[in-house]
Formats: structure tokens, sequence, C-alpha cells
């Protein structure tokens, strides 16, 4: 029997899902963009060499621009790689961004596959997300990975959320295993919290 915070995630996500779905494919593109200048300031400011990023899917804020040039200035990108036991692979993304269908139907990089501990060295997380909270309560897609990739880091990096402006909520609820985030990241603007840490 679900819990009423599960019931209460599993309609919100569903009614998210739902208003990604309805976005013009102008929208998507300035909302790319928007996210790329955003990721651009966040990574200056932070002076971060490496980062974690995701390859958004078509419904997601865009990153793949973001990824792109920051690889082509330099910075190291790690990309996940899902895994059957719940954890995350890495691999590091090159200039030729291709990309293979992983589990669950999401894009994921083709290169030398790293393991979970990878994601140990970068200076910035940037996570995908359905919605956050002003208190850093992130809301994802209900499997739990990067929960459990940030739950079991030591002395884990900033960790930032892509989302669109409407996603950005005054609460959501928060179950034991949800992992806050450190800011939120949209097509127009970059928000830094300061979340209760487990």
């Amino acid at each position: 029997m679900p819990t009423e915070a599960e019931q209460q995630k599993r309609a919100l996500r569903a009614e998210l899902r739902e208003r990604r779905q309805l976005l013009s494919d102008a929208q998507r593109e300035t909302a790319a963009a928007g996210i790329a200048a955003q990721l651009d300031d966040l990574i200056r400011a932070h002076d971060a060499r490496s980062v974690s990023c995701f390859l958004s899917t078509t419904t997601e804020p865009g990153t793949r621009d973001f990824v792109r040039e920051a690889v082509l200035r330099g910075i190291r990108v790690l990309l996940p790689i899902t895994r059957a036991d719940g954890l995350l692979d890495w691999a590091v993304a090159d200039e030729t961004g291709e990309t293979a269908e992983g589990m669950f139907g999401l894009p994921e990089p083709t290169g030398e596959v790293l393991g979970p501990i990878a994601v140990g060295d970068v200076d910035l997380m940037i996570i995908p997300a359905a919605a956050v909270d002003r208190a850093g309560t992130r809301l994802g897609w209900g499997r739990g990975f990067f929960d459990k990739t940030i739950g079991s880091m030591q002395g884990c990096p900033p960790v930032y959320a892509v989302i669109y402006d409407s996603e950005v909520l005054d609460s959501l609820p928060r179950e034991v295993h949800d992992q806050p985030v450190d800011g939120i990241v949209t097509p127009t603007q970059t928000i830094t919290l300061s979340p209760a840490r487990n």
C-alpha cells in the first residue's frame, strides 16, 4: 500500500510530465538556451573544472548544448549510465556527443564506463528533477538513482537540479530517502538554497 507521500508524488509527477509534453518546440529551444547560460554562470561561480550533468530527453529542459560547449571549453563532464542495481556508472562526455538508448529508454553516453565512485571527483553535480521546493526538496521521477548516488557520497559537492520555472514549488512531500539539493537552475534563474543535508 503506497504511503500518502508516495501517492502525492505519483499524482504530481503525472501532472508535471503532462505539462512538459505540452511545450512547443520554440519554448523548448528558448529554455535550452536559458539553461546553457545559467549553467555556464554557475560553473564560473564555482570555478568548476569537472562536473556531472545529464543528457536531457526531449521533454526535459535542454542540457545538451551546455554539455557540448563545456566539453569544447575543456571542462570534464561526467554523464550518468543507469545500472540494474539502482546505482549510476559514469562516462566522460566527448566532442562526438554520441549516445545510445540506456535502461528506461534514457539517452546515455557511449564512452568508456567508469564506476559509481567516479562522480566523487566532480566540483558540481547537475541533476534532473520533476520539481524542487524552496527548502531544497527534490521530486525526481521515482527511480531513486540520484538519491542513492548523493546519499552514498562522502563529501558531496554542491548539487543543482535543472527544471522549468513553473516547477519551483513552495513545498513538496519529502520521504526519508529523499536527498535535498543545494540549488535550482531554470531557464531564467539560478536559486541557491541552504538545504539540511541528512
